[in-house]
């Protein structure tokens, strides 16, 4: 019996993969002959919004899965890229190309794709992305949230991190899965994340609006390498990130830039030369660039003159180390927040 489609698309990040996310993969193998499953936020430093890695969510799909399924499923990764939709599309278009290449049985005729998904909030909006493919609308099964999972999962107050709202919402498979990262250190990295998260968040709660703060982050760049340092503090703690910080009361943005830049690298080069080889500004705004809250950043990109010598740096206030990264040494799965591709976008990478 033919179906529908002959590929159809489901693009999540599976965080952890849940019941709803089951019920949409069932769907699209009724209707289709092979699923391609995007698994988004690939390479994302861990964090309490993307606790687990890319192979770590492929493994929960799969073994979810009977053997016949699993022969028409194909996980393939996906990174962000926060700042350019245009980037991100044409790579999901090229990813779903070479699996349609690999996978499509009828070399005479042209593979019929679609997209599959709910619209579940603002953050599904690429379901109006691609116009050349069909769209399959799947129903959101009884309300599961990853979101409420991850929350009951590493929460401080319940001692059962696989609570009864987990076990009701997660395939066999994945709560195995979840109970070997349980006894993980990873897993109390996550957790003490969430509890500073919540505590952070808590502060605030008082307030007639919920806030939203302004930051700063100095992108220095010199001879192909890019000043960072590691973090000392939570969330984020032992993660590489750009320097900056929090705006000052009445404190300029640039002022406050420079001045975090100091105190976490000790970059001893004069504030007129610096301010003189600031090239551009940027603002980034993605809402869930930061964990703590709706927090919009300013970002200065400094290039410095090249030099065979980079200007000695050492780590002070919040960075427990400064250093000079090479840029085609970045790693964006150890770099904290969007840091990495606030980098990509000033340094045009």
């Amino acid at each position: 019996m033919n179906k529908e489609y002959d590929f159809l698309v489901f693009i999540g990040r599976f965080q952890p993969f849940h019941h709803g996310h089951l019920s949409v993969v069932k769907t699209a193998l009724e209707k289709s002959e092979h699923l391609v499953i995007l698994c988004g936020s690939a390479h994302r430093p861990r964090s309490n919004r993307n606790p687990w890695s890319t192979d770590e969510r492929e493994q929960m799909i799969q073994q979810s899965l009977n053997e016949a399924d699993r022969k028409r499923v194909h996980v393939m990764p996906l990174m962000d890229i926060v700042y350019n939709d245009e980037a991100w599309v044409s790579n999901i278009q090229m990813t779903v190309n070479g699996v349609v290449t690999a996978h499509h049985g009828k070399p005479h005729s042209k593979a019929k794709i679609g997209l599959i998904g709910h619209s579940k909030d603002k953050s599904s909006y690429y379901l109006n992305l691609f116009p050349q493919w069909g769209a399959v609308q799947a129903d959101n099964h009884k309300g599961v949230d990853a979101t409420l999972i991850r929350q009951a999962f590493f929460s401080e107050d319940s001692p059962d991190y696989l609570s009864q709202f987990a076990i009701d919402h997660l395939p066999e498979k994945v709560l195995e899965n979840l109970k070997d990262f349980a006894q993980t250190e990873m897993f109390e990295y996550i957790r003490n994340e969430q509890v500073f998260i919540e505590k952070y968040k808590s502060a605030w709660e008082t307030s007639p609006y919920p806030p939203t703060f302004v930051t700063v982050d100095a992108v220095v760049v010199q001879s192909g390498h890019v000043l960072m340092i590691e973090r000392k503090a939570r969330p984020g703690r032992g993660q590489l990130a750009l320097p900056g910080g929090f705006v000052g009361i009445g404190e300029k943005l640039i002022d406050a830039c420079l001045r975090e830049l100091r105190e976490e690298t000790r970059l001893k080069i004069p504030a007129p030369v610096l301010k003189g080889s600031i090239k551009h500004q940027m603002v980034f705004d993605d809402p869930h660039r930061s964990d703590r809250g709706r927090t919009i950043t300013h970002a200065f990109y400094i290039e410095l003159t090249p030099d065979s010598k980079l200007p000695k740096v050492k780590g002070s206030d919040d960075a427990r180390h400064a250093s000079w990264i090479p840029l085609a040494e970045l790693d964006p799965a150890s770099i904290y927040e969007d840091h990495y591709f606030i980098i990509q976008e000033l340094a045009g990478l």
